[in-house]
């Protein structure tokens, strides 16, 4: 299997696993977790695990220029991406935060072409457009009105200032993911995140009755902690050393349809035609986005 096909494999499961997150974070808070806390708890566990990963991988030295551009990965992915989604799902919904975050890829591929100059295709706009409107279609169309959403314009600003964060953090580390392991990013990531997190999050982690959580949010937190910030992370760092962020951002569209047939899975929901055309639409607009370029043939002269 090519390395190519296994960063199209990570990038899928990065997208299966964030469509589950909306509705497991969300059913955590506020009655389990306030968001800054849960944000510190995710941070804090996913620095604890690969620090212990690191153990087991030789240690690389991190040259001087390069130290603004980790801590500023931090900042945009593990600290200002991370509040402002979570602190959006506290006021809004899951529906709504599938919604915004449809901008990311848009964001991603303006992003790009500025900051990396890679070339726009006509392809690969169009496979983000049709992309885009295949998850407004299933969205849109499958709304239902959710409980516990105390300011729901306050928490889909935050959604897009999560979306814009998370868009820069995979443009700036995208040089360093050629240079340095998953494992010493991410360690370093997340040991910035923890830093800048805990006065952010402290109050509210303390207030937490971790003795006596039951088994239901247990399971909730760790899936969190483990799968959304440790495996998505590291799924995505692995996807960028083969794939561009703007096709990774296409990825995202997934999203929704994975977060769809998940309900259908568990009985939860039905599959309709106008949700199956949906899909569609995003599954084309996906492989459009990350198809390879064929290169030129170089003509020979006479």
């Amino acid at each position: 299997m090519s390395s190519r096909v296994l960063a199209l494999i990570a990038a899928t499961a990065a997208s299966a696993i964030y469509g589950l997150n909306h509705t497991i974070a969300k059913g955590l808070m506020p009655s389990v977790i306030e968001p800054y806390g849960f944000i510190l708890l995710r941070v804090g566990g996913a620095a604890v695990i690969f620090w212990a990963l690191s153990i087991f991988y030789p240690s690389e030295k991190i040259d001087k220029k390069d130290w603004f551009r980790i801590i500023a990965c931090a900042c945009f992915g593990m600290v200002i991406n991370m509040l402002m989604f979570f602190k959006g799902l506290s006021l809004s919904t899951p529906i709504n935060s599938s919604v915004v975050i449809t901008i990311s890829p848009v964001l991603l591929l303006i992003l790009s072409a500025i900051f990396l100059k890679e070339r726009i295709t006509l392809r690969k706009s169009f496979g983000i457009t049709i992309g885009l409107a295949g998850a407004l279609v299933l969205i849109l169309f499958g709304i239902q009105v959710q409980p516990n959403a105390p300011n729901i314009p306050l928490g889909n600003l935050l959604f897009i200032i999560n979306a814009t964060s998370y868009s820069l953090y995979l443009i700036i580390v995208k040089p360093l993911v050629a240079k340095y392991s998953s494992i010493t990013l991410m360690k370093l990531f997340f040991l910035f995140a923890v830093l800048i997190n805990l006065p952010i999050g402290i109050s509210e982690f303390t207030a937490v009755d971790w003795v006596n959580l039951p088994f239901s949010a247990i399971w909730k937190l760790a899936f969190v902690v483990v799968g959304t910030t440790v495996l998505t992370y590291l799924f995505n760092i692995y996807a960028l050393k083969q794939l561009s962020p703007s096709t990774i951002g296409a990825f995202i569209y997934l999203q929704p349809v994975l977060a769809v047939l998940f309900a259908v899975l568990l009985g939860a929901d039905t599959l309709t035609p106008i949700r199956i055309l949906a899909a569609a639409l995003i599954f084309l607009g996906v492989y459009l986005s990350s198809r390879k370029p064929k290169k030129q043939r170089i003509k020979k002269g006479p």
